[in-house]
């Protein structure tokens, strides 16, 4: 027997307007939209109805895993604390960020991400997990064993996404030394001499492995239809070298030039909702406000505040002339879903998946009321 659930009275916000009316669900999928008011169904109360959203970077479980410098939590435990906050912000399908190879802030061990993949798999079978999780390989190009940590995962299906990355001194994210000498120097706490060492060694990996591991991973990707992004593109060169791995998502990009020619290249340029919010970067780089004005913003990410990836939408239509609230949802819904060809969700429409968050906002941060992931209520 089909089971059905309606969903009425709700301002319903579809990728191109919003409509006040209701939604049909029967057997976890959106079988029909109706508008005008209705007496049936869970009254919505003219809150917000949107697609449940779609997280394609968040370095959040990490937190959860590893909460203090040489604490390793225990992994269920963290990915299910993880999960609980992820759906809470409305967040349906969530794309884990785990890490691959050794970089400036040491990393995890070999063999470490893969046990962790295996907990997400093991806890989704379980039935202990609430949103949809899906595996995002963050590479780290210039370090000497990322290619000993990519394999680990070179049969598992849940890797849809993987980012080539180079965060050694000179390179993109710090282009500048001054950036750098704040981020591992003063952090560290590292005298010149020692400082100096380190650079050296960094820029000489960078130079060694880069290019050869960019090549390796990418074909890997290419073979497999994995969605390959780009990190923290600075320069046209560097956009020029993402079009030619296949680059689908520019994520960071530091310049507004990178951010242009990578938009006009067809790719999606994603930013960090935390970014909107606070209405600058944390690190100095470009405002992602300044990219939603000129048009070349097409998806946000949570990356370490779960939450703003439901916040950052409504800032934007607030605040950003020419976008308007359907067209800022699109960036953590429709958008994101596309780029990493997941077309079975992040839009209201007939015959998709039942992933819907019901959002009541009046003015400033948006609760989230209750959740859906394929018509079963998850928050």
């Amino acid at each position: 027997m089909s089971k059905e659930t309606v969903l009425s009275n709700a301002r319903i916000v579809l990728e191109d307007r919003i409509v006040e009316g209701s939604v049909l669900i029967r057997d976890g999928r959106i079988a029909a939209i109706s508008e005008g008011k209705s007496d049936i169904g869970e009254d919505f109360e003219g809150d917000y109805l949107i697609p449940g959203l779609v997280e394609l970077h968040t370095d959040h479980l990490e937190a959860h895993y590893s909460p203090r410098p040489g604490v390793r939590w225990n992994k269920t435990a963290a990915i299910q604390a993880h999960d609980a906050q992820i759906v809470t912000s409305g967040i349906t399908t969530v794309f884990d960020c785990l890490r691959m190879g050794s970089d400036e802030d040491g990393g995890f061990e070999k063999g470490e991400m893969r046990d962790m993949a295996d907990a997400i798999q093991a806890a989704q079978r379980e039935d202990r997990l609430r949103a949809d999780h899906l595996i995002h390989l963050r590479c780290e190009v210039s370090s000497d064993n990322v290619l000993d940590h990519f394999q680990d995962f070179e049969k598992d299906p849940y890797v849809r996404l993987v980012s080539l990355m180079d965060h050694a001194p000179g390179q993109r994210q710090f282009q500048t030394m001054d950036q750098y000498i704040f981020y591992y120097q003063k952090k560290r706490g590292l005298s010149d001499e020692a400082f100096a060492k380190f650079v050296a060694k960094r820029q000489e990996e960078s130079a060694k492995y880069a290019t050869p591991h960019r090549d390796a991973i990418s074909k890997v990707c290419a073979e497999r239809g994995i969605t390959v992004a780009s990190h923290d593109d600075a320069t046209l060169a560097h956009v020029d070298e993402a079009i030619n791995y296949g680059v689908r998502l520019a994520e960071f990009p530091t310049s507004i030039d990178a951010a242009k020619a990578s938009h006009g290249a067809g790719m999606s340029v994603l930013m960090g909702a935390p970014n909107i919010v606070r209405g600058k970067s944390h690190s100095g780089n470009i405002a992602a406000r300044d990219l939603a004005e000129l048009g070349v913003l097409d998806v946000l990410s949570s990356d370490y505040v779960p939450l703003s990836l439901l916040h950052a939408p409504f800032i934007l239509a607030d605040e950003v002339e020419g976008i308007s609230l359907p067209q800022a949802i699109a960036m953590v819904t429709a958008t994101p879903a596309r780029t990493v060809s997941l077309n079975d969700r992040g839009r209201i429409a007939e015959g998709l998946r039942a992933d819907l968050v019901r959002v009541r906002r009046d003015h400033g941060v948006p609760v989230t009321r209750s959740v859906w992931r394929e018509g079963r209520r998850v928050a």
